[in-house]
């Protein structure tokens, strides 16, 4: 229990109100466009390959009326193991908090890296929601399922040591990335993610991340929803699945990626800095099965 206070810390610090009316005068001026809603998982604040910096530009850039956390938000796995905490990691939490406290809703799911969350639930901290789960209704009318999406691995419900044993890999592929690029940037190539290209290439990664697709859209469906948003396995993604909307939101380690919601209710994916990643709204959503 104590480890979890101590992870919880950063949320409960206070922030500085002053930072409040200088955001919101800066948003104003630049004409940011504000969206209905903005899904963001996977951040893994506590580790080194988490990209905060681009994360609060994102944050800055994107305003909304409704923040939906997905889990693996904060890296309760890796923090056990060695604590690591830049500012910029803090600068995240308060950019969440001010977020809570100018109005927006602000929900946390926890996901398995930041488990200790879940004694939580019910609670709120900074204004912040902390649910098991939640339901998003769209401006059209849509119901979407919001969850992490680990209860759908096999891996952390059967073996933990196993999942435990495959973070520590992933870790090191993400460390090794960095030296990769940080070659590629001075011999002028832009950024190559090997944890993508290794997911894409091995044939058991495909099949585990189709299987993981389908089983969460089937369990939205069974629970009466439309769609589903969910994280856990760092692939953004928006598709149709059986008739039901399956979205991944991706993450903040490679991708830098978010789902969001327009003000007619219209789902898109963004990659930030970069062009939207995939459109989709009702009336489009059959051209995309």
């Amino acid at each position: 229990m104590r480890a979890a206070f101590d992870a919880l810390g950063p949320w409960m610090e206070p922030s500085m109100g002053h930072e409040d009316a200088s955001e919101d005068a800066h948003a104003s001026a630049a004409g940011h466009r504000r969206y209905r809603a903005v899904f963001i998982s996977d951040l893994h604040l506590g580790t080194p390959g988490c990209q905060a910096v681009a994360l609060l530009d994102f944050l800055k850039h994107h305003p909304s009326d409704h923040l939906y956390l997905v889990g693996d938000i904060v890296d309760g796995w890796q923090l056990r193991r060695k604590w690591f905490w830049p500012q910029a990691h803090n600068d995240v939490v308060q950019k969440l908090l001010r977020r809570a406290r100018k109005g927006c809703r602000v929900v946390f799911v926890p996901g398995n890296h930041d488990e200790f969350a879940r004694a939580f639930v019910g609670h709120s901290f900074g204004g912040i929601e902390v649910r098991a789960d939640a339901v998003h209704t769209t401006a059209d009318g849509r119901s979407l399922w919001v969850t992490h999406g680990d209860h759908f691995d096999g891996v952390i419900q059967c073996a933990k040591w196993l999942a435990y044993l495959g973070d520590n890999l992933y870790e090191f592929t993400l460390k090794l990335n960095r030296y990769l690029n940080t070659l590629r940037a001075r011999m002028g190539l832009p950024y190559w993610s090997l944890s993508a290209y290794l997911k894409g290439k091995v044939k058991k990664a495909l099949n585990y991340v189709t299987d993981f697709e389908v089983a969460v859209a089937a369990e939205a469906r069974r629970r009466g929803h439309d769609g589903v948003v969910c994280g856990h396995i760092h692939r953004a993604e928006m598709r149709e699945i059986g008739g039901t909307l399956y979205c991944n939101d991706g993450d903040w380690v490679e991708s830098h990626t978010a789902l969001v919601e327009h003000m007619d209710g219209r789902l898109e994916l963004l990659q930030w800095p970069a062009s939207p990643v995939v459109n989709i709204s009702r009336s489009e959503s059959a051209a995309v099965v």
